[in-house]
């Protein structure tokens, strides 16, 4: 290994943090459903399974909250509408309404400046003659989530839409995202089992939707885990990574035209190691953010979080640091982060905690940074994510979900779904707060 590159991995290896002691202040927790504890051998939809799981959340422009899960037993997403303080108003919506295929791995967002405009994406196991099960479904709400429009099915193929591979026998459902830009515009991106990346568009709502544009993927490195991000004016950002290598990096490609094309995609994080589940979000003065999971030792192995930014557009990302410190607690991993900014460009970002050998994870862990990347606060557990049953957290179908939203004021949601089998199931949102400025740290 020469100089140059010896120091760009310690560079990476060294995590930047604050001398801040506390960051948030967690305010409250409440409890979304609850469920038995039943996982049943997988026999397509004939499965016997009886848990509540995949929770994802959003703030809406009216200091509200909206919440989707999965309840396993009706096969099907729900969803509901909560106040500020986390108080559930009315009762829980079906939005699939689909009770003989499984419903997994929702998204969620509101329409800017329209809390009663709300949509929702997920993966409904339809087989369709493929080697795989797996379309992905769309609908939308005009009234704040009293009613969902009829599911459309964006995909309609035989691919098995909704599949992450990291290999021919392993892959992660819940390979999808939702977006919106600006203008209304929305954006659908998902991969499929035999490796292909697809996007879809809506100009009116989610009425209707483009026809779905491949960006990425093939049988030889199959796309997995895309996330999206919208920035100023048209331009869209497409991140991912790929099975069937074991030194995969995360590709990140931009849009100038609404998503309708994309550039030549910029490889982030190269190096040795895995990089997976990689995460977007834009700031306000266009600093573009990513997180994403590294191991060292290939994929399913322990992983650490990093980050990186850019302040010019996908292809100008400086080194990427470690900021999860997994070096705290030996043995200990940090995997499939979640990322958010506010409107005072103030960053969050969260991730799935492995404590010991423990191959599901239990608990999250959280940091902030107030410079813009600069410098994180160090890592605190969040109160509360873990079950205390010792169930382990959701989402059993793939690890692939978004589990964070911040408000404009700061404000912080993180939501959580455990299973403890043969006994319950559960999803709760936890909320917080930013507590202490933080000064500058190296």
């Amino acid at each position: 290994m020469n100089t140059i590159a010896a120091a760009l991995l310690a560079l990476a290896a060294m995590p930047a943090f604050s001398a801040a002691a506390s960051s948030v202040e967690w305010t409250g927790i409440a409890q979304i459903a609850e469920g038995r504890g039943d996982k049943g051998a997988w026999r397509q939809n004939d499965s016997r399974y009886d848990y509540v799981d995949d929770a994802t959340v959003a703030f809406d422009s009216a200091d509200g909250l909206k919440v989707a899960w999965v309840d396993q037993k009706k096969k099907d997403v729900l969803y509901r509408s909560l106040s500020a303080n986390g108080i559930a108003q009315g009762q829980p919506v079906n939005v699939s309404r689909n009770p003989a295929t499984f419903s997994w791995a929702p998204r969620i967002v509101v329409v800017p400046g329209h809390p009663g405009k709300i949509a929702l994406l997920w993966q409904e196991i339809i087989f369709s003659g493929g080697s795989h099960g797996g379309d992905i479904l769309f609908a939308r709400s005009t009234d704040g989530g009293v009613s969902f429009s009829a599911p459309i099915n964006l995909s309609n193929s035989r691919g098995g839409d909704g599949k992450g591979r990291l290999d021919r026998d392993t892959w992660s459902n819940g390979s999808l995202d939702l977006a919106i830009a600006p203008d209304g515009t929305l954006l659908a991106a998902w991969t499929e089992y035999d490796g292909m990346l697809w996007l879809a568009r809506s100009t009116d709502g989610g009425a209707s939707f483009s026809r779905p544009v491949r960006v990425a993927g093939d049988g030889r490195r199959p796309a997995r885990g895309p996330s999206l991000a919208t920035g100023p004016r048209q331009t869209v950002y497409l991140a991912w990574t790929v099975g069937n290598d074991r030194s995969a990096d995360i590709s990140v490609s931009q849009s100038d035209d609404g998503g309708q094309t994309f550039g030549r995609p910029y490889v982030v994080g190269a190096g040795p190691g895995y990089a997976d589940a990689p995460r977007l979000a834009a700031g306000r003065t266009g600093t573009l953010h990513l997180v994403y999971a590294q191991s060292e030792d290939g994929p399913s192995r322990r992983y650490h979080v990093r980050y990186a930014q850019s302040i010019s557009g996908a292809g100008k990302f400086g080194v990427p640091r470690v900021i999860s410190q997994p070096q705290r607690h030996a043995g200990n991993g940090a995997a499939y982060p979640a990322v958010a900014v506010d409107r005072q460009g103030t960053l969050y970002v969260a991730w799935e905690l492995f404590q010991g050998t423990s191959t599901r994870p239990q608990g999250l862990e959280f940091t902030v940074s107030r410079d813009n990347g600069r410098s994180f606060l160090s890592p605190q557990r969040v109160p509360g994510s873990q079950d205390d049953r010792g169930g382990t957290n959701g989402s059993h179908q793939g690890l692939l979900g978004k589990k964070l939203a911040v408000g404009d004021d700061g404000r912080i949601a993180v939501v959580n779904s455990s299973l403890t089998l043969g006994e319950r199931s559960r999803v709760w949102l936890m909320l917080g707060r930013l507590s202490v400025t933080s000064t500058a740290g190296r």
